[in-house]
């Protein structure tokens, strides 16, 4: 049976995104920067990873909470092992109503796109940061040709893990420059790339304010060359403000973290790969469900420690930064850990 449960600012709980691994074979310095993720970085042990049938579990019982969506990150998800039976574990849920995954798609093959949508995988987001090999090159810093990158994208189409959405972190001065070819590469498909404001997430990317590019300009640059126009949202509390082409070609899409905030219909929980839950992106501490899961909690009391968890959650991180109310919390929660 389904108990909605809500937070201190009357927000229901509906998304839960659930890391996989705080590994990575890309080292993008917005998330992993080669300095501090190097060859004798310490990783999590795979015994303190959470099993399939761990995050099925928990994923059970958040359902049970009124979550309906569950999108599997990382690090790199792709990197765990025969993710396709954890994603026939999540399609088996009551209440489950859709499960994506975020990858930056360079181990997307042709037959690995058809196991995943064989086993219940409904759509895709790809994590691309430019669309000029160079830039891009430089951008996930080991070398990796943005060429593979689209070839994973159309096994994933041929699949039918669509709508495809394409996210772009835009830097100012690192790959602004490929906001108008971004747009334009993908103008006329079926696929989605949303322009992402670069955020402050954890504490390892040098982040400052300065670097960002607000989403207002992104529209202004891409209204400029091909006319858009807003759409309403597809559901509450989606992130991304949806703009479609005027000439029918699509829609991109802007997540404006930094400039507009949506701390106020913001409906998602975290999941980290060794089971710390996070009510917030921008979390300084979660909550180890792990434990209780291996001490032999039963379902009934994870419902209710996670009822209070989400019931007493008053986090509006982005709101309080970007009115000047929020120092930066030097213990932030890196975004390689806790998923995008």
């Amino acid at each position: 049976m389904t108990q909605d449960v809500t937070d201190r600012r009357d927000r229901p709980l509906r998304d839960l995104r659930i890391s996989l691994t705080d590994r990575c074979n890309f080292r993008c310095s917005y998330c992993m920067p080669k300095a501090l993720f190097g060859a004798d970085h310490a990783f999590l042990p795979r015994h303190q990873l959470l099993s399939f049938e761990e995050i099925a579990r928990l994923a059970g019982v958040f359902a049970s909470l009124g979550v309906r969506k569950l999108r599997l990150t990382g690090g790199e998800p792709l990197l765990r092992r025969d993710l396709e039976t954890l994603i026939g574990l999540l399609r088996d849920i009551d209440g489950i109503d859709d499960i994506s995954l975020t990858t930056n798609a360079s181990l997307l093959t042709r037959d690995k796109a058809r196991a995943l949508r064989a086993a219940g995988l409904d759509r895709l987001t790809v994590s691309l940061d430019g669309i000029d090999d160079a830039t891009f090159r430089a951008m996930n810093d080991v070398g990796f040709p943005v060429a593979k990158v689209l070839a994973g994208i159309d096994h994933a189409e041929a699949a039918g893990l669509g709508p495809i959405k394409i996210n772009m972190v835009v830097q100012k001065g690192v790959n602004d420059g490929d906001i108008l070819p971004m747009a334009g590469h993908f103008r006329g498909t079926a696929h989605i790339v949303r322009f992402i404001e670069y955020m402050d997430v954890g504490n390892s990317n040098g982040w400052r304010l300065d670097q960002v590019i607000p989403s207002r300009d992104v529209v202004d640059r891409i209204n400029a060359r091909w006319p858009i126009e807003p759409l309403a949202p597809n559901y509450r509390g989606e992130v991304a403000e949806r703009y479609r082409y005027r000439d029918g070609a699509g829609e991109v899409g802007l997540i404006s973290s930094v400039t507009q905030p949506f701390c106020r219909t913001c409906q998602r929980a975290r999941l980290s790969a060794e089971g710390q839950l996070f009510t917030c992106l921008f979390a300084s501490h979660g909550h180890d469900l792990r434990e209780r899961l291996r001490r032999g909690d039963s379902d009934a009391a994870l419902h209710e420690a996670l009822t209070t968890v989400w019931s007493q959650r008053d986090d509006r991180y982005s709101e309080l930064r970007t009115a000047g109310e929020q120092p930066i919390d030097s213990r932030r929660i890196e975004m390689s850990y806790i998923g995008g």
